[in-house]
């Protein structure tokens, strides 16, 4: 009775849309959400250009993001939100390192990267911060930042997969989900020869021999970031 008379004496609420590519996971979330009074999640989308559509349909207050959408980046995504909807804010929500890709993601024009199996009160204080303006980090990742802007010594890498560029870390991933060439150019936009290009880069940085090695590589890359 008490939740049902907050949400009857509420104020405004902000508008949410949850990009995922996992129903589960996205009804989940957004049964969640719904739970507080200043929160209504007004659309959900499992791919990048279903995120855009619907952002600009339903005009969100603030855009949820996966990393891993199935078929693309949820990095571009956030790259085409920031270009098309400079005033729409987006926050990362994703099981992966954020070691490896909260940098990424706030080049990419995000305004904060929060790991999924942090505590309900930690992923909602992020959504606040960032709804008021903010910008949100773990502390550690924070720190890390800090220290790379002031010059002070790098940390050391996570992994070497983060000497992959952005484009580079999507076709890794790609290949580690099973796409061949032909699908990544396809789901990208992307020639085959540019694809085959990024392998080649990603061969040579991960030191693998050949392309064997690359699809061993990867799709024990896309099986630990899902554990």
């Amino acid at each position: 009775m008490e939740r049902r008379h907050e949400r009857l004496h509420t104020g405004h609420k902000h508008r949410l849309l949850l990009v995922d590519d996992h129903p589960v996971t996205r009804e989940g979330l957004a049964g969640l959400l719904n739970q507080y009074s200043d929160f209504e999640v007004c659309g959900q989308a499992s791919t990048a250009p279903e995120g855009l559509a619907a952002a600009a349909r339903l005009k969100p207050d603030l855009v949820l993001v996966d990393i891993s959408l199935g078929g693309t980046s949820g990095l571009e995504l956030v790259k085409d939100l920031a270009i098309r909807h400079p005033t729409l804010p987006s926050l990362v929500l994703s099981t992966f390192d954020e070691q490896l890709y909260a940098e990424r993601a706030l080049r990419a024009g995000a305004r904060g990267y929060v790991m999924k199996h942090e505590p309900t009160q930690q992923v909602i204080a992020a959504i606040r911060l960032v709804l008021r303006g903010g910008r949100y980090l773990s502390e550690q990742m924070g720190s890390r930042l800090f220290d790379k802007l002031s010059g002070r010594p790098a940390a050391p890498r996570v992994s070497e997969v983060d000497q992959l560029s952005d484009r580079e870390l999507e076709v890794f991933e790609l290949i580690g989900e099973g796409c061949t060439t032909a699908q990544i150019a396809a789901g990208l936009h992307l020639s085959v020869s540019t694809v085959e290009t990024h392998r080649a880069h990603i061969k040579e940085k991960l030191k693998l021999e050949n392309a064997t090695e690359l699809v061993r590589r990867a799709v024990e890359w896309v099986q630990r970031a899902a554990t």
